[in-house]
């Protein structure tokens, strides 16, 4: 990588990682652009050269973030002495190391829940970032061919994935924060059930 596109990145990454200081500080909408351009040490005029506004650098930023999660929990799994059997007991393995992340991390969890839609985890996935470690695109292909070698028959995995996905987050999100109904070590077996009968409906019939 040449001096000048090191430059730009590190541009880019200064203004993502005081944005996020502040958007979690003081809340999305009492930070400025300017705001993020003066703890960033840059002029305001150089954040339009990379965002075009701040729910342009927030849909990246949360993008990133929840890729940076999912990619840690994936190299957690492998770093497991006994390996994974199947696609639903990793599924739910990943689901839980990243629930229990969130729950030692409350502050990421707010301003992940609060911010991440479907929309943009599908442009993040459509349009790769240009650091690979962020690319939730390596993800989603990553769950596709995982989704192949099961005995379960999807027309629509992406349905399937966002299905899931809303399922988790929605019901950890409230028994992280406010333990309601439960807490989280509680609820978590509900949610294994809850999964596992989702994919059970998808699971291929023989003959």
């Amino acid at each position: 990588m040449g001096k000048v596109e090191l430059n730009k990145q590190n541009k880019r990454s200064s203004l993502l990682q005081h944005a996020y200081e502040l958007f979690v500080d003081r809340g999305f909408n009492k930070t400025t652009i300017a705001d993020i351009a003066k703890h960033s040490g840059l002029a305001k005029g150089t954040f339009y050269l990379y965002y075009k506004d701040k729910y342009d650098l927030r849909d990246e930023l949360v993008a990133r973030k929840s890729g940076q999660l999912i990619l840690e929990a994936q190299e957690a799994l492998k770093a497991r002495p006994e390996p994974l059997n199947d696609f639903e007991e990793y599924l739910l393995a990943m689901i839980d190391y990243i629930l229990n992340y969130l729950q030692r991390n409350k502050m990421l969890l707010k301003f992940i829940t609060k911010n991440l839609s479907w929309g943009i985890f599908k442009h993040a996935v459509e349009t790769p970032s240009a650091l690979e470690s962020d690319n939730l695109g390596e993800i989603y292909r990553n769950y596709l061919h995982a989704l192949e070698n099961t005995p379960y028959q999807c027309a629509n995995p992406e349905i399937l994935l966002f299905t899931i996905i809303e399922l988790a987050s929605s019901t950890g999100y409230s028994t992280i924060l406010y333990e309601s109904p439960c807490s989280l070590e509680e609820y978590l077996p509900h949610l294994h059930q809850s999964i596992h009968q989702i994919l059970e409906g998808y699971r291929k019939t023989e003959g």
